[in-house]
C-alpha cells in the first residue's frame, strides 16, 4: 500500500472499487425511485445531503461516542501510546488518534473517513487480557484498515444503509398516523408505503455488499498485521483469547456493542451456536482466521 509498509492487497482494492461502484449506481437509483414515488424534492434533499454529511464528518466523533470511548494523550495512556508509535513506525505511516472505550468487552477499532481524522481504539477490556505482542497484533490488524483505506469505504458504505433504515421507520411510522386522499395525488399514506418499499430493498442491497466487503477486508487486515509485525501467532493468540473470553462477558454488554461490530477487530456475539445472523457476519469464522494465520507461519519459517 501506497505510504505505508503494509502489503498491498490488489484484492481487496478491487473489492473496495467494485462495491463502491454499485454502490453509487443504487444510490443514484435509490434517489430517482424516492422521488418517482412522491417523495417531496425538498426532503429528499434535506434527507440525503444531511445524513451525508454528517456520516463523512462527524462518522469517527460518532462512533467514539457510541462506544464510550475517549481520545487520550500520551501523558493518559503511555503505555498504549508506546505500541501505537512503535507499530506506526513499523508500518511508516502517520499516527492516528488513539482513544480508549471503558467496558470490558475486549476489542479494539478503527474508525474515519480519513487518515488525519482516523482514530484507533482500544477497550479496558482488551487491554487487561493482552500481552504486550498480542496488543502490538490487534493494534496493527487496526491500523491496516486505516492504511488500506478500506475504514473510509466502510464508512461511506454504510451511509446508504443508514439512509434506506431511517427513511423506512419514518415511512412506516407516517403510514400508520395519516389518511386522507389528494385530488391531485395518492394519499400520503400509499406515498410513504411506497418509500418504505424502495427504502428497504435498498437496504438490503446496501446491507449484502458491505457484508461482503467486510469479511475480506477482516481476513485482509489479519495478513497486513501477521507480516507487518512477524508473528503470526501473536495475532492468532489475540484471536483465541478474546473469542473464549466473550462467553464470560454479560449479554447486556455484548448487545450494546453488536452495533459496531463491522468495525470491531472480532465481533460481539451475544450468543453460542448458529443462528442466522452467522450467514451475514460481519467478520468471517475465526477457523478460517487462524488457519490462514498458520499459513502465514509456515510461509515466513520456510522462508517463503
Amino acid at each position: 500500500m501506497a505510504g505505508s509498509k503494509f502489503r498491498t492487497d490488489r484484492g481487496l482494492t478491487a473489492r473496495m472499487v467494485a462495491t463502491m461502484s454499485l454502490l453509487g449506481i443504487l444510490y443514484v437509483a435509490f434517489v430517482i425511485a424516492l422521488y418517482l414515488v412522491g417523495m417531496p424534492l425538498w426532503l429528499l434533499v434535506v434527507v440525503v445531503i444531511g445524513f451525508a454529511a454528517v456520516q463523512y464528518f462527524a462518522s469517527d466523533k460518532i462512533a467514539v461516542f457510541s462506544m464510550g470511548a475517549r481520545v487520550v494523550s500520551p501523558a493518559e495512556a503511555p503505555e498504549l501510546h508506546a505500541v501505537v508509535d512503535r507499530m506506526c513506525a513499523m508500518a511508516d505511516m502517520p499516527k492516528p488518534k488513539v482513544a480508549i472505550a471503558r467496558t470490558d468487552v475486549p476489542n479494539a477499532f478503527a474508525t474515519g473517513h480519513n487518515r488525519k481524522n482516523a482514530v484507533v481504539c482500544a477497550t479496558t477490556g482488551i487491554m487487561r487480557r493482552l500481552d504486550n505482542a498480542e496488543l502490538e497484533a490487534v493494534l496493527a490488524h487496526e491500523l491496516s484498515h486505516v492504511a488500506h483505506r478500506d475504514v473510509m469505504v466502510m464508512t461511506i458504505a454504510g451511509f446508504l444503509g443508514i439512509v434506506a433504515g431511517f427513511l423506512t421507520q419514518m415511512g412506516l411510522r407516517f403510514a400508520l398516523f395519516s389518511g386522507g386522499v389528494r385530488n391531485n395525488g395518492p394519499a400520503p399514506a400509499v406515498v410513504a408505503l411506497l418509500v418504505v418499499l424502495v427504502s428497504a430493498v435498498v437496504w438490503a442491497l446496501s446491507f449484502l455488499l458491505t457484508r461482503v466487503l467486510s469479511r475480506y477486508r477482516e481476513l485482509s487486515a489479519d495478513r497486513a498485521a501477521a507480516y507487518l509485525t512477524g508473528r503470526p501467532s501473536s495475532l492468532g493468540s489475540a484471536l483465541t483469547k478474546i473469542n473464549g473470553d466473550m462467553a464470560r462477558i454479560p449479554s447486556n454488554d455484548l448487545r450494546k456493542a453488536e452495533p459496531f461490530n463491522a468495525f470491531f477487530f472480532t465481533p460481539a456475539v451475544a450468543k453460542k451456536g448458529f443462528s442466522l445472523s452467522q450467514l451475514f457476519s460481519t467478520h468471517p469464522p475465526i477457523e478460517q482466521r487462524l488457519a490462514q494465520l498458520s499459513d502465514i507461519s509456515r510461509q515466513l519459517g520456510t522462508g517463503a
